[in-house]
């Protein structure tokens, strides 16, 4: 599973950096996933984060394989 964030989608809440400092952090002003952590979506509170986005910005995908990892 990936984690991504759509900076033209986000509008800034921070919803997401309260819900999972671990994995999301600010740029700008807008959402991001900090980097290397991509891939850390067993943690219920970034299934939370994406959920509760209020501009829906934040997706999770499946990663089949390990060559989807980049």
């Amino acid at each position: 599973m990936r984690i991504s964030l759509d900076p033209e989608q986000c509008y800034g809440s921070g919803d997401c950096v309260h819900r999972a400092p671990s994995v999301f952090t600010k740029v700008d002003g807008l959402g991001a996933v900090i980097p290397g952590r991509e891939y850390d979506v067993d943690a219920p509170r970034v299934r939370e984060a994406a959920e509760g986005c209020p501009s829906a910005a934040i997706t999770i995908t499946r990663a089949d394989t390990e060559e989807d990892r980049g």
